[in-house]
């Protein structure tokens, strides 16, 4: 995990932000953001925040994790579509993963990721969190 510090830097904005590209021919709003539209090829885009709401569309859960993260499992992941339609994944916290279920309302909050390194780089991002907590 060498260059997970320098390419987080480079997402920050993206990840505390939670901002995409909506692409003004197609309307279309990707995350993380792009530059160009891939089914267009638009270029003509602005910066957008994405909402903090969604709905479950999909989930899996982890048994057997990577090290770095081993003492969380088993832990959810999965992919909402928000409010506006943007899909986006990340991990869910504060809920038991029984509790997770296909179709449950799903908040965004920024959380600590991992801690990285000797020296204790601590790295922040979204995750998902259920919207009755």
């Amino acid at each position: 995990m060498t260059m997970f510090s320098s390419r987080a830097w480079r997402e920050y904005p993206q990840r505390y932000r939670l901002e995409a590209s909506k692409f003004k021919k197609s309307g279309k709003t990707y995350f993380p953001p792009r530059k160009v539209d891939p089914e267009t090829g638009d270029t003509e885009r602005e910066i957008v925040r994405l909402p903090d709401t969604g709905k479950l569309l999909t989930f899996t859960v982890i048994r057997i994790a990577p090290s770095q993260w081993g003492d969380l499992a088993p832990y959810a992941i999965g992919i909402a579509e928000l409010t506006d339609g943007t899909r986006i994944m990340a991990q869910f916290t504060d809920c038991d993963v029984e509790e997770v279920k296909i179709g449950m309302d799903v908040r965004i909050e920024f959380r600590r990721v991992q801690e990285e390194g000797h020296h204790g780089v601590i790295s922040y991002g979204y995750k998902f969190v259920p919207k009755w907590y």
